[in-house]
């Protein structure tokens, strides 16, 4: 089980130090009375003494509080162990590949590379659905949701210039029937991969990765560019595809480097509901238990003496 472990409020550690200082003033203290031989005057406190009636205080109930503190900021910080049943949660997260074949794309030299990574990026998912949308003037859902990689396969690579009957290249419309189709389904956080090399790009395609970010789902890009393209052919929009993955919330690559949107759809299922905001799906958070343990030193410092 990968990242079994993990803090799910790591800020509160910073909480260690500061009682860490505590209790090394408390060690360090000098005077057992604290500042009551400054308020008392030197006579009254030997008088009182004398009589009985003081009493230095026990230097352990400071160590005792600084320990509860521990307790309580390392339960704060929320240790939590995943869930062994979370890849089971499988219309919790899913992948949605949007694949450009309009003509700028499907008639160039890389479409059996496009086909390649789609197959990869759907092993990266791993048990997670993956759907498969291929667009150009329009969208299509060529692949519903899916967990068979096998028969997905198949489709990719039966996907040509021919496939969308639409010219054009929209991926507006792409990106909204993914929307609906994560919608549909019910997913709790999804990857929705759009693969193009920038055609068509505009304020509509970034108000839908803007939707899909606000649905707790992340946009990522991969441009795809020729080298073989005719100096007439428009040029693949690099800059362009990148502000759509940081509107998206997601990661940027190119059928040259696609690591790091690898890497983003490789997370686990518990690392990716975590991040969405819904820990609790995917942690058992051990950290009620140890704040809990903050009590036994509390109620140290109730007990009797004589």
């Amino acid at each position: 089980m990968t990242e079994a472990v993990t803090l799910l409020r790591p800020w509160w550690l910073l909480a260690l130090p500061v009682l860490g200082l505590l209790a090394w003033r408390a060690a360090h203290r000098s005077a057992p009375l604290g500042d009551w031989v400054r308020a008392v005057e030197p006579h009254l406190m030997a008088a009182l003494a004398a009589r009985g009636a003081v009493r230095p205080g026990r230097r352990g109930g400071q160590v005792l509080l600084v320990l509860a503190g521990a307790l309580l900021a390392l339960g704060l910080a929320g240790p939590a162990l995943e869930r062994r049943d979370v890849a089971g949660f499988r219309n919790l997260d899913a992948t949605i590949l949007c694949l450009d074949l309009s003509r700028s794309v499907a008639e160039g030299g890389r479409l059996g590379e496009m086909r390649v990574l789609a197959q990869a990026l759907a092993e990266a998912a791993g048990t997670r659905s993956v759907a498969l949308v291929a667009y150009a003037g329009d969208a299509y859902l060529a692949a519903t949701p899916t967990t068979d990689r096998d028969s997905l396969g198949t489709i990719l690579f039966a996907l040509d210039g021919a496939t969308v009957p639409d010219r054009g290249s929209h991926p507006a419309r792409a990106l909204a029937l993914a929307r609906r189709t994560l919608a549909e389904g019910a997913v709790v956080t999804g990857d929705v991969v759009l693969v193009s090399d920038g055609g068509g790009l505009d304020d509509a395609a970034a108000r839908e990765a803007a939707a899909l970010a606000a649905d707790g789902h992340r946009v990522h890009t991969v441009l795809v560019t020729d080298p073989a393209l005719p100096p007439e052919a428009p040029r693949p929009d690099g800059a362009g595809m990148a502000r759509l993955a940081t509107t998206g919330g997601g990661s940027a690559g190119s059928l040259d480097a696609p690591a790091p949107v690898l890497a983003a759809i490789s997370e686990t299922v518990a690392r990716h509901l975590a991040e969405g905001g819904y820990a609790v799906l995917a942690w058992r958070d051990l950290g009620r238990w140890l704040a809990g343990l903050a009590l036994l030193p509390v109620l140290m410092l109730f007990r009797r003496s004589a």
